[in-house]
């Protein structure tokens, strides 16, 4: 909430926070007072605004989306970025996959500084509009890597922490991503796990468990 109170409206040449301000101010306002339910429901409402609700995609992007049995851009909350700083250390690389315009990842990188963040996602103009978000949040340019493409080519390898908003359904075609994600843990170093609205236990090899879940959010470690 400091980190948000404190910074300017974020850029926005594709105009993709037109309620940000309203928002914002709204939030401020609520922090002046003594309700605390309040001031969280602004505090979400703010933060949902920003993460964007929908991927704007391209014809061709919206079309593999759709094929894949892909989800639209859903924000992950704020639990797994306040709990993912004991997870994350200096040399950590965290991967999100299906990131959107990387606002998940980008505040754990922020908050929970560590080498590098890998941002993976379809839609080009989220991630340009994520480029944009890491410089607003001051994340150096070599922290964070910008992979504009399918969930279904990208690889778990050389990621110790990873998190996931169901990218693709686990049927059809969206099956093969999570064979094909946990084929490339059967060789992994240790590695934690976030995955939101999960999906993806069935298809972890035997080495993983779980640390935490609250049917939201599910949490796996590798023994």
């Amino acid at each position: 909430m400091l980190l948000v109170a404190d910074l300017p409206p974020p850029p926005d040449p594709l105009g993709m926070f037109p309620g940000y301000a309203a928002l914002r101010e709204r939030f401020l306002a609520a922090g002046r007072g003594e309700d605390g339910e309040a001031l969280e429901e602004a505090f979400l409402s703010l933060y949902s605004h920003l993460h964007g609700f929908e991927a704007p995609y391209t014809p061709e992007e919206r079309a593999r989306v759709n094929e894949t049995g892909g989800y639209w851009c859903h924000a992950g909350g704020l639990s797994p970025i306040l709990m993912a700083g004991r997870h994350l250390g200096p040399d950590s690389v965290s991967g999100d996959f299906g990131a959107g315009n990387g606002l998940q990842t980008l505040l754990m990188q922020k908050l929970h500084p560590h080498r590098r963040t890998i941002e993976i996602e379809i839609s080009s103009r989220m991630v340009e509009a994520g480029r944009r978000l890491q410089d607003w949040l001051g994340i150096p340019e070599e922290r964070v890597e910008w992979v504009t493409g399918d969930v279904m080519d990208a690889s778990p390898a050389g990621m110790d922490f990873i998190y996931l908003y169901r990218p693709v359904r686990p049927e059809g075609v969206g099956r093969l991503f999570y064979e094909r994600f946990a084929s490339g843990l059967e060789v992994s170093g240790p590695v934690v796990i976030f995955s939101i609205a999960d999906c993806l236990g069935p298809f972890l090899p035997p080495r993983f468990e779980v640390l935490y879940s609250d049917g939201h959010l599910t949490c796996y470690s590798s023994r």
